[in-house]
């Protein structure tokens, strides 16, 4: 085991950007860390794929037997992570793409914090070098607090994505794991803001990392294609269980406007399949208002 660091990403089906992303975590200026890559029953050959990669002690792989979704594959990966001893976890998709200074400088923001936070998170580029549409922290109200690190180059948030999230083992104890039960979509803004509910938590501007998604547009289901409509199903139950957590009225109304507009993009687009996906959509609220996942806690 290599200084209690562990970086875990999780895969489906895309054994090319994986091998990218172990590259590029093997070319870190930080060394002492391992790697568990987490397949979620991958039937593209990503085993035979990276079976070089894993006779390296550095790299260990574990095949989850089915498909358990991003949020079912970081709940059994950060599980297993955490009840084999590392204290801090570093946690990523496949298709991240840390550059060699990433790990690094988010273990300086760890020594500067001396361990208090919930959470760290990197900035995320898309491939040409701008900041990623779908992977920009939401920066907490109380940001003002703490003036003084932003010199640092760190600036308070409350959510972000999994594209390069960093906690410790302790936190994950104090909060539970994430929701598996969300399958796809909105775990981490869940997860994150359970974190940074527990302690103040941080946008690291120095440790960079490329998401190589297809394109740097944000998700719309008026826009999306019909290969990717599954998704929808998820989004809007989970948001709403996300939105009703807040606790407050007005996150519940923020969110029936979103699907207000979401209704009205739908609509007006002049593409096809407009009944189905509202459909998709609406089915997707009703699920949210029965949605009632339980969250898991590691025993202490």
């Amino acid at each position: 085991m290599n200084d209690d660091v562990i970086a875990i990403i999780v895969t489906y089906n895309r054994k090319e950007l994986l091998k990218e992303s172990i590259e590029a975590l093997l070319q870190q200026t930080y060394k002492n860390f391992d790697i568990l890559v987490i397949d979620n029953a991958s039937t593209d050959g990503t085993y035979e794929t990276i079976s070089s990669y894993i006779d390296n002690n550095q790299i260990k792989y574990q095949n989850t037997g089915a498909n358990l979704g991003g949020a079912g594959g970081f709940q059994f990966g950060i599980k297993k992570a955490v009840n084999d001893g590392y204290e801090k976890l570093w946690i990523m998709d496949d298709d991240t793409i840390p550059t060699p200074s990433a790990l690094e400088e988010l273990m300086n923001a760890d020594h500067i914090l001396n361990g208090e936070y919930g959470f760290l998170c990197s900035h995320v580029e898309w491939k040409d070098g701008n900041p990623c549409a779908m992977n920009v922290p939401n920066v907490s109200n109380e940001w003002i607090n703490n003036t003084q690190l932003i010199q640092e180059g760190l600036l308070r948030v409350k959510q972000c994505s999994f594209v390069s999230c960093f906690f410790t083992k302790d936190s994950v104890k104090r909060v539970g794991l994430p929701i598996k039960e969300f399958f796809v979509w909105g775990d981490d803004a869940e997860y994150t803001k359970r974190l940074s509910d527990y302690l103040p938590s941080y946008f690291v501007s120095k440790s960079i990392v490329v998401h190589k998604m297809h394109s740097n547009i944000p998700t719309d289901i008026s826009q999306d294609h019909p290969d990717r409509l599954f998704r929808y199903q998820f989004s809007y139950r989970n948001m709403y269980y996300v939105n009703k957590q807040q606790g407050n009225k007005l996150s519940m109304l923020l969110y029936y406007y979103g699907v207000f507009l979401d209704t009205k993009k739908i609509l007006k687009s002049k593409q096809s399949g407009k009944w189905k996906k509202l459909k998709i959509m609406y089915k997707s609220v009703r699920k949210g208002k029965k949605f009632h996942p339980q969250i898991e806690y590691i025993d202490k």
